[in-house]
């Protein structure tokens, strides 16, 4: 469920907008090859999990292969993307949530809806960026008081919003409005083809789920065999559930539609064909709105959970400081490791959708990049392991997924350069800061009173299970 729960979120109601502005209905297609791309990833994700049953996602894997800089390099860039992807999905949830007050007449359209004023101080801010302040506080809060609660209402919030989209599916592929003459032409007059490639680049993100599943590795039954069959199904169900949504939302709002409604694309699609005039609900399209949120916040709730878990398995590796490695005494939970993912996920939401967006995408590619690295290199080195998962025709699927998750990397950056230097700037800062820590970390460890301290925090047990 945290693995559907990250990749059927924001990825559907945020990211379909913007896939459609820069592709045009090929977004179907940019959702389609990117279940390709990630398919050959997931091999690898479902082959070092089974061989490698630690939490800390790709990092843990790339911790056991790669020396001690590209390990530390790998868990920093998947820190940082799960924490940017939490803005993300905080930013989506705040028109989404105002789409749903509008519904009911609760406040005017989302666009419309101007700055709240704060008490006590002399201050207006904009109500998306304070509903996206509050959707990150909150549910770090919750999971830093229990893992058991932060499981539990993911599961609840991955059930309800499958549930919406199939009825939006049902609907929607029965409207008179659906018509098939909106995927014509299928690619945009200014990009052609071509147009795909940096649209796959952004919403890349939306597949990220499978590493997400392999953060919690420890908190699983039998890690070996449901690891990987874990990862399979749940990228099976959201290439289904992606490709049959974004066909409904094109077939029936269009690709211009889509692209001027951005982040409550998905939100407006179902208003123009849900009926209304229901009991208690009134209007049918208030169902999908309502599932728009609910998919926002379960995304919100599964990278916070990830963020922290790749933190706190960095900490007690002694790659990050001893305190991010252990668990808090009283709430059982990666306390620190929580704490400092929030405070960059709160930080964050000040930038624009689309460079979040970009640059978690960004961080994603490389690390998948290195996570197929470390398949050959752990065959090549360690032939005799015990591999409960082999992946069929090795070693054809890493090699095809460096090259396609290199391909999109390239093509993302060069995007970056033209439309979204802000987001290419604060990723090499990001890089930039994490080089900077690991040589000051270094220089702890060479104190006697630091190393000791690391020595304990490698000592801390690993997260029980909920």
């Amino acid at each position: 469920m945290i693995g559907m729960g990250a990749m059927i979120g924001a990825g559907i109601f945020v990211l379909t907008g913007l896939a459609a502005e820069i592709a045009g209905p090929a977004a179907i297609l940019v959702f389609a090859l990117n279940g390709v791309v990630t398919a050959f990833t997931g091999l690898s994700y479902a082959e070092l999990a089974a061989s490698i049953p630690k939490s800390g996602g790709g990092y843990a894997f790339v911790r056991e292969v790669f020396a001690d800089l590209p390990s530390y390099l790998m868990g920093w860039m998947l820190w940082f993307a799960y924490m940017i992807a939490g803005a993300l999905y905080a930013l989506g949830f705040a028109p989404n949530f105002l789409e749903l007050l509008h519904v009911y007449g609760l406040v005017p359209a989302p666009e419309e809806v101007g700055a709240v004023a704060l008490p006590v101080v002399d201050l207006a801010l904009p109500a998306p960026f304070l509903l996206a302040f509050a959707a990150v506080l909150g549910l770090v809060s919750l999971n830093a008081v229990s893992t058991a609660a932060s499981g539990s209402l993911e599961t609840a919030f991955t059930i309800i919003k499958v549930s919406i989209l199939v009825v939006f599916v049902a609907f929607g592929a029965t409207a008179p409005m659906f018509s098939t003459a909106e995927f014509q032409p299928l690619f945009p007059a200014d990009g052609g083809a071509l147009a795909i490639l940096p649209a796959m680049g952004l919403t890349f993100i939306a597949f990220e789920g499978y590493d997400l599943i392999t953060t919690v590795t420890e908190e699983v039954e039998n890690p070996r065999e449901n690891i990987p069959k874990a990862i399979f199904v749940s990228l099976a169900v959201t290439v289904v559930v992606y490709l049959a949504v974004v066909t409904v939302a094109v077939g029936t709002l269009g690709a211009q539609g889509l692209a001027e409604a951005g982040e409550a694309g998905i939100a407006q699609a179902a208003t123009s064909f849900m009926p209304t005039g229901l009991p208690i609900i009134q209007n049918g399209g208030a169902i999908i709105v309502f599932g728009a949120v609910f998919s926002t916040l379960t995304a919100l709730n599964a990278v916070v959970i990830a963020s922290s878990r790749v933190a706190f398995s960095m900490g007690r590796e002694g790659q990050l400081l001893p305190s991010f490695g252990q668990i808090h005494h009283r709430y059982g939970t990666p306390f620190v490791a929580i704490v400092a993912s929030a405070a960059v996920m709160l930080g964050s939401v000040v930038l624009p959708t689309q460079s979040a967006g970009n640059m978690s995408s960004l961080f994603f590619l490389l690390s998948f990049i290195v996570v197929n690295g470390s398949v050959i290199k752990l065959r090549r080195e360690r032939p005799d392991m015990n591999r409960p998962y082999e992946m069929p025709f090795y070693p054809a699927p890493p090699v095809i997924g460096i090259v396609l998750n290199l391909v999109l990397t390239v093509v993302l950056i060069d995007f970056l350069v033209r439309t979204d230097p802000l987001a290419l700037a604060l990723s090499g800062a990001w890089i930039g800061l994490g080089v900077v820590t690991y040589v000051a970390l270094n220089r702890l460890r060479t104190d006697p009173g630091a190393a000791e301290g690391t020595a304990a925090g490698k000592e801390q047990v690993p997260l029980e299970d909920d």
